[in-house]
Formats: structure tokens, C-alpha cells, sequence
């Protein structure tokens, strides 16, 4: 049996179908044969649900493909297999499981950061295409400004967005970037890993939770005593993953992490959530001395032209805040409603809101007006900007 072309009510069908039953003899899970069907037609993302055809993300567009429903068994007949014992009882005990199942092609290897969980008692699975090669900042339309950041000895730099946003992509170019120009030894505790390192300069350790290590407690509690200089510790979820990354960057470490946050300034809020209000003002003191910068990020779909010329359907739009004076002064003294006026006085330090990202990315003609205007946080600022008028600041000291 074949998959048939995809179809979308917005678009006619893909030109080539690619096969979903595994040959005689061949060795690999049958599941993988829906994993390369996403890698022909380069998709992002693969979606597997009972009673609907298989269907992937297509330059952002969800498209469905003409092959029969999945059925129960189906599921379970292709996924269970992928699981090791550990991560079938996590699906058990939790209903739902984060794993990075890897594709070979000879020396080549694709990954895909995959949650398999369960809903209305039936398996689904939702699994993202990782790039292999790490791109660097000019590739991914970010930047350069970030090799600065990441060239800090010590402190913690911290991605904030949503799910998607491609955090994880900006802090691999981050560490791949120093990893070709410093000698450092850098630790990953991931969950699952998404990026594999090549060692050039530095030398990287990649543990993966639930394989490599039993929980992010452990990790981190290993991950200071083997002598190193960068830690990625991955989502900061909770009050302990936050405190362990901040213990880590106290003691000398450069230590990266992210976070779901909308905006660099309001980053300092969700920070703060994470603790009971009494010690607000000592997370503060321990803010205005380690945090070195938040990048929050979105990826906007790219016009129509651009993806034309490059082939490029996502770029990314940043907000970055760097902690100079100003901002160290404003968050000890609680005055965050004054943080994005100071982002904006920062511009000659490579500082820039999301509105005049936006600006750029419109004068580049890399996305449309109507997608830039679709998530200004202000819709009046962004068209002022685009006619090159500057609102002058208040004072913010």
C-alpha cells in the first residue's frame, strides 16, 4: 500500500507519494516509513491521530494525505514499538511521553523530537523534523548581535516563547557558534536531545533524561561537578530547575535556558511566578547580578517572494534585552513596566523590541505587512516605525 499525494483544500497535490508499508526483509519500525514520508517533502511536523489519514505540516499549512484513516491498532502497531520499557511506562503512568526517535541514512541521521500521548483513551503523536546541520545566525535571519551574548564568561542567558518559536534552534546556533571559536567543555541536559554537536574547539557532553540520566534533579546536580563552562539545562519549568540554573550561573558558569514568556520584559514576571512573593526581592538581587540577556522570539511566515528567492518559509522576529545598568537598575528596583522603554534606548547595544524587528523584517521584504501587523504588540507603533517616526522616550531613571 502506498500513501497517496497530499492534498489541502488550498493547494493541489504533492508530486510524488512515498511508500508507508515496509519492504520484506527490511529491519527498521514500520512507523519510519510515515518519518521519511515528512523528510521527502520536507515538512515540519508529522500528526498521527485514530480515525483521520496521516497529515503533516507543510510550510506551516497542516495538509492531509489520501491514505486511509489510522485505526487503533494502527497506532499501537506502529508506535508502542519506538518505545523503550522506561518511556512505555512513562506513556502508562503519565499518558503521554517526549522522545527523539532518529532516522539513519547511512552516516546521515535525521531526528524527530516526538510526544506520543493519549486522548480520549486513543494513542496520537505529534513529532517535529530536527535539523542535523546547525545554522548559523545569518541562516536563520538572526542577529549577529548574539555572538556577543554568548560570548559571556559567566551568568545566565535565558529564550523565552512559546512552543515552536524555535528557542531551541537560536541557543543551538548560540553554542555552535562558540563551540568553533573557544576552547570549553559544555554539558546539555535535554529532554530529548534535538541537536546533535560536532566537536571542534570545545567539547560537548549531550545527556538525554529518562536515557542518559534518570530525572533533571540528578543531571543538574551532576552537570556542576563535571567542570564546565557552559550548561544548557533546557526548559525551566519550575521553581527547582530555575534555582539549580541560577546556583550553576552563581558559581561561575555561563549557563543557558528557556522559558514560555511572550516578551523579554514580562520574562521577569514569569521568573518571578515561579517563587512564593516573599522571596521576590532576593530573586531580584540574583537577577540583576547573573542575568546577562532574554531573547524572546516568535517565527512569523515569510512572504511569498521571499520564500521564492531562498526557500526559507519561516524567519524568526527577536525582542532582545541586555542587563546594563538601566535594566539591572529597574529590575532590583521593581520598575518592569519601564523595561521595554529601556530596550528601546539600548539600540547602540544591540538591543531591539519586537516592533522594530518587525520594522526590519518588513524593509527586507522577508514577510508581508499584514503578518507583521498581525503580531505587533502595537499595530499604531509599527506603522509610525515603517515611516521612519521615532516616539521619543520618557525618562526612565
Amino acid at each position: 500500500m502506498s500513501i497517496d499525494p497530499l492534498q489541502h483544500r488550498h493547494h493541489g497535490p504533492l508530486a510524488v507519494p512515498a511508500r508507508a508499508t515496509i519492504e520484506p526483509g527490511q529491519s527498521e519500525p514500520e512507523a519510519n516509513k510515515l518519518f521519511r514520508w515528512v523528510m521527502k517533502h520536507k515538512g515540519s511536523d508529522l500528526h498521527l491521530k485514530v480515525g483521520v489519514p496521516p497529515a503533516m505540516r507543510l510550510a506551516g499549512t497542516l495538509r492531509f494525505s489520501n491514505w486511509p484513516a489510522l485505526t487503533i491498532e494502527d497506532m499501537e502497531r506502529l508506535m508502542l514499538p519506538l518505545l523503550s520499557s522506561r518511556q512505555r511506562e512513562i506513556l502508562d503512568d503519565t499518558g503521554g511521553v517526549d522522545f527523539a526517535h532518529i532516522i539513519f541514512d547511512g552516516k546521515l541521521e535525521t531526528r524527530f523530537r516526538v510526544n506520543l500521548f493519549r486522548q480520549r483513551g486513543r494513542l496520537s503523536l505529534v513529532a517535529r523534523r530536527v535539523n542535523t546541520e546547525i545554522p548559523n545566525f545569518e541562516a536563520l535571519g538572526l542577529p549577529p548581535v548574539l555572538g556577543e551574548i554568548a560570548s559571556h564568561d559567566q551568568g545566565i542567558i535565558i529564550l523565552a516563547g512559546v512552543t515552536g518559536s524555535g528557542k531551541s534552534t537560536t541557543i543551538a546556533s548560540m553554542l555552535d557558534y562558540i563551540n568553533h571559536r573557544e576552547a570549553c567543555n559544555i554539558v546539555t541536559i535535554e529532554d530529548p536531545i534535538e541537536f546533535t554537536f560536532t566537536d571542534d574547539k570545545s567539547i560537548f557532553h549531550q545527556r538525554e533524561v529518562g536515557i542518559d540520566v534518570i530525572d533533571w534533579d540528578t543531571a543538574l546536580k551532576h552537570a556542576v561537578r563535571q567542570d564546565p563552562d557552559i550548561i544548557l539545562v533546557g526548559e525551566m519549568r519550575d521553581r527547582d530547575t530555575f534555582s539549580a540554573a541560577l546556583h550553576a550561573a552563581e558559581t561561575g558558569h555561563l549557563v543557558f535556558g528557556t522559558i514560555h514568556a511572550s516578551s523579554a520584559p514580562s520574562t521577569i514576571g514569569r521568573i518571578l511566578d515561579l517563587f512564593p512573593r516573599d522571596m521576590h526581592p532576593a530573586m531580584r538581587q540574583s537577577l540583576e547580578f547573573n542575568l546577562k540577556a532574554i531573547i524572546a522570539q516568535k517565527l512569523l511566515k515569510t512572504s511569498k517572494e521571499w520564500a521564492a528567492k531562498t526557500g526559507q518559509t519561516r524567519v524568526p522576529t527577536c525582542e532582545i534585552m541586555r542587563t546594563n545598568p538601566i535594566i539591572r537598575k529597574l529590575i532590583l528596583n521593581e520598575e518592569d513596566h519601564k523595561l521595554a522603554d529601556a530596550i528601546r534606548m539600548g539600540k547602540e547595544e544591540g538591543m531591539q523590541d519586537f516592533t522594530e524587528s518587525l520594522r526590519g523584517l518588513v524593509v527586507a521584504e522577508k514577510i508581508d505587512r499584514a503578518t507583521a501587523f498581525e503580531v505587533a504588540p502595537s499595530v499604531e507603533a509599527l506603522k509610525m516605525a515603517l515611516k521612519g517616526i521615532t516616539i521619543n522616550q520618557p525618562g526612565i531613571l
